[in-house]
């Protein structure tokens, strides 16, 4: 088996940018973001880039180190409003914008990888969203036609993982991160720890190795997107 393990980012990445591609990306918020991956990215100065991910992340973190250099061409999100960099660009035509509802973006990356070219929802009909895209009735419903995602790298994070490239997600931060791994052509995975192989129970592997074809051990700052106390 050929070895999946880099000594960083910036190395697992090597071989694999160039400029137009297209990326999917785990995580929600701040959370289960592939933090060193992304940061990677944008040190290696490739641009023009197409990005699937629920958000994109705030002003100086996640995704949003990308749209501060101006790597990022376009969009393709459900939530956007924690971003004003974003908002600034999208404004002023600098920046392409695709909205999914997030449902339909799960879908999506589930159902590129499973290898499903489109499938059919409610979600959006009679919106803005169903511009453009084929409508189908049934059981006298009407449905759009979405399409399966398939990107040239999907980029992830997870809690462990072993030499194999078998992951496990920690709780909420599993959120789009097995999503997003399945519909890569190549998937680079990065964890908070990597264990011994045939250290994890089979039936608690969320993402097989199969799908994985790169694996990093990071650092993790793990910033909280809005911080909510209660009054003394």
């Amino acid at each position: 088996m050929a070895n999946k393990n880099y000594a960083d980012a910036s190395s697992a990445l090597e071989g694999v940018l160039f400029d137009g591609m297209t990326i999917a990306a785990g995580g929600f918020g701040l959370c289960g973001i592939p933090e060193n991956l992304i940061a990677a990215i944008r040190d290696s100065g490739v641009k023009d880039l197409t990005v699937y991910s629920n958000n994109a992340g705030v002003d100086e973190f996640g995704l949003g180190v990308l749209l501060q250099t101006k790597q990022v061409k376009k969009m393709v999100s459900s939530y956007v409003g924690e971003n004003a960099e974003f908002m600034r660009q999208y404004l002023s035509g600098e920046l392409e914008l695709e909205f999914n509802p997030q449902g339909t973006l799960a879908e999506r990356m589930r159902a590129g990888g499973a290898g499903i070219p489109g499938f059919y929802t409610k979600t959006g009909v009679g919106t803005l969203v169903a511009e453009g895209k084929e409508e189908k009735i049934f059981d006298g419903e009407t449905y759009i036609m979405e399409r399966g995602i398939v990107v040239d790298l999907s980029i992830v994070k997870a809690w462990k993982g072993d030499a194999h490239g078998n992951l496990i997600y920690r709780k909420t931060a599993r959120n789009f991160n097995p999503l997003a791994a399945t519909c890569g052509k190549i998937t680079i995975a990065e964890v908070e720890e990597i264990v011994p192989i045939g250290s994890i129970d089979p039936d608690n592997i969320h993402t097989p190795s199969i799908y994985v074809q790169r694996i990093v051990k990071g650092e993790h700052e793990k910033r909280i997107e809005q911080r909510t106390i209660r009054e003394a």
